[in-house]
């Protein structure tokens, strides 16, 4: 099931499956190995950051910006709001960032901010009179490798279908099954994200693949994506 809804993501948007962190960025700190940020050096920022100290935390929203874009992206697929989602989401970052104990990675407390916000964004979204889907963002209209331009077309109204079905999930349901099949995140983590028990974020996930499995094979046009997927899972 996650190569199967991964297949539907643009290149640039898909994390290496099985919770992998976020890649470091390239910086020309002195922090940096090999213009790398090493854990330590990063650390040692968000420490500062945490301080007050406006230098540093500008370095690790600037740092942790394209990974808070994915996470949105993700949470939410194409949405005329997408980039006021992120701004937001960046600025809900920088206001919290002294909540960060430590006691977990940084990037689960930014899972936690991020996805946070995106629910707000969906809880808004629902009541609110339903509108088409926005044209998707510029990472998402970047072709995959070797596309045709109907290939192209295609993955895009795929992408579409996917988010139209997972609208009709639960927001608990939704969040879980993009963490995991989405965006690869361990479900032992998810459970320290959403601060659930682990076998409440299993239980979640499997009505959530079932309950989208059950909408992709109710419509006739999204029939193809159900059975590409269960054509990836028996692989």
């Amino acid at each position: 099931m996650v190569a199967s809804l991964r297949a539907f993501l643009p290149a640039g948007f898909r994390r290496p499956v099985g919770g992998a962190r976020v890649r470091p960025s390239r910086s020309r700190s002195p922090d940096a190995v090999g213009g790398v940020w090493t854990k330590p050096a990063m650390d040692a920022l968000i420490q500062k950051a945490k301080e007050g100290d406006a230098e540093a935390l500008e370095s690790v929203l600037r740092r942790y910006a394209p990974d808070v874009a994915r996470i949105a992206h993700r949470m939410l697929g194409p949405t005329a709001d997408l980039d006021d989602v992120i701004q937001e989401a960046l600025f809900q970052v920088a206001r919290s960032i002294r909540s960060f104990q430590g006691t977990s990675q940084f990037s689960t407390w930014l899972y936690r901010v991020v996805s946070n916000v995106a629910r707000m964004h969906l809880r808004a979204k629902a009541s609110r009179p339903a509108l088409d889907l926005a044209e998707p963002t510029q990472l998402a209209r970047r072709p995959a490798a070797q596309s045709t331009p109907e290939q192209h077309a295609q993955r895009s109204e795929d992408v579409r279908a996917l988010y139209r079905c997972l609208d009709g999930l639960s927001e608990k349901k939704r969040t879980v099954l993009v963490l995991h099949d989405l965006e690869g995140v361990a479900a032992a983590e998810i459970a320290r994200i959403v601060d659930v028990p682990l076998l409440t974020v299993r239980t979640r996930l499997f009505y959530a693949r079932k309950e989208l499995y059950a909408a992709l094979a109710r419509d006739p046009e999204l029939a193809h994506l159900d059975v590409l997927m269960h054509a990836e899972d028996e692989r």
